[in-house]
């Protein structure tokens, strides 16, 4: 079997190479000549599995490392008789954790408590699912909206796009892009919806980034000092507009679910998927997670529940450096080469649930709040 698998899928020799002789590509740059004799094809987000990728291959599987599918044409597979797995919710809880770092980087900033705000969820998939059970579970209030789970399960428990604009001090778009259709999510946030935003508010974008008008935004940003954005995801990735990037709060390179654990889980979903379909016995997910370098810390003295949040948080993950590493970059290189190079050399991260906090005298306060941010508590009473 020949293999071509994007360059950044990691542990592709461990979960591809048995398989059989395999060709690792840059991801943007895989053309249907390299296809052409290959059995499958690893992908992640950045390579675009067309009718005209794969016209004249002999591919009889596709997989992308990812729970996004937006970059893959399942009409052209289905035609071509091709089998296709994807990664859904691999690397949701990753995302999550970047949503908690930003959010209580900003309260920081403006010296506002995140628990004493309201967070509109827009799309409860995988990762507004987790999301909404965290927050929840750390006492945040939180409004909800997804129209087509909201027909499928009921009302309850979901409101109109329109009330969490209203009422929430923060929203956060996990949708898919659908660009069309009753639920089309394309420009879900355009000049008018950002308009109903309350002064103070945050938008934060871990999802896609064609669902917010970056032009609407950037005037929103310039014209109402008051309303902040988090931007993980962007129009035109990688050619994303400069000046918008200068104007978020914290502006990141689509990388809010680049954990190690994140990765290597869809790769190793990937890799079940092709095992499955080859008749092999396919590897432990165990088998491919190393130990964290930082596997636990402790805590002694209740500090301030959100001051002790945060080092706890920062001690895994601090979202502060993709920003300030994606401003250099792109300064360095130019936004285009710059943002790939971000994505491209990401440093080694972990998760939250990697992390195991041993909490002892008044510090022992704090096991409810830690363990709901999704962190390991050792309570050491």
């Amino acid at each position: 079997m020949k293999i071509v698998v994007d360059a950044n899928v990691p542990a592709a020799e461990r979960c591809f190479g048995f398989f059989g002789e395999m060709r690792r590509l840059p991801g943007r740059e895989i053309t249907p000549a390299d296809v052409r004799d290959a059995d499958a094809l690893i992908v992640r987000s950045v390579t675009p599995v067309n009718a005209d990728l794969i016209a004249n291959s002999a591919l009889s599987f596709v997989g992308t490392c990812t729970i996004g599918t937006d970059h893959i044409d399942l009409d052209a597979l289905k035609a071509r008789d091709i089998a296709f797995a994807s990664a859904p919710g691999c690397n949701a809880e990753a995302v999550v954790d970047y949503v908690l770092s930003s959010l209580l980087t900003l309260a920081e900033r403006g010296g506002w408590q995140l628990r004493a705000r309201c967070v509109g969820i827009v799309g409860v998939g995988n990762v507004g699912s987790r999301l909404r059970s965290r927050l929840q579970a750390m006492g945040v209030a939180t409004l909800a909206c997804d129209p087509p789970r909201a027909e499928k399960e009921g009302e309850d428990g979901y409101d109109r796009l329109g009330t969490l604009l209203e009422q929430c001090d923060m929203i956060c778009l996990h949708t898919p892009l659908v660009k069309h259709g009753r639920h089309a999510t394309q420009h879900l946030l355009g000049a008018q919806e950002l308009a109903a935003l309350a002064p103070g508010s945050i938008v934060l974008n871990a999802g896609r980034g064609d669902c917010i008008d970056g032009l609407a935004l950037r005037q929103c940003l310039v014209g109402r000092g008051s309303v902040s954005a988090v931007l993980d995801v962007w129009e035109h990735e990688p050619g994303i507009d400069a000046g918008l990037r200068d104007l978020a709060a914290l502006a990141t390179p689509h990388i809010a679910g680049y954990s190690l654990d994140g990765k290597l889980r869809g790769s190793w979903m990937i890799h079940a998927a092709l095992a499955a379909k080859t008749g092999c016995t396919p590897l432990s997910l165990d088998a491919l997670l190393p130990p964290p370098a930082l596997a636990e810390l402790s805590l002694t003295q209740a500090l301030d529940a959100e001051d002790a949040l945060r080092l706890c948080v920062r001690a895994v993950y601090d979202v502060r450096k993709d920003h300030d590493r994606l401003w250099r970059q792109m300064h360095e290189e130019g936004i285009t080469l710059g943002f790939d190079r971000c994505r491209a050399e990401y440093p080694l991260r972990r998760e939250f649930s990697t992390l195991k906090v041993n909490l002892n005298g008044d510090a022992l306060s704090l096991a409810p709040l830690l363990q709901a941010a999704g962190f390991q508590v050792n309570e050491q009473k």
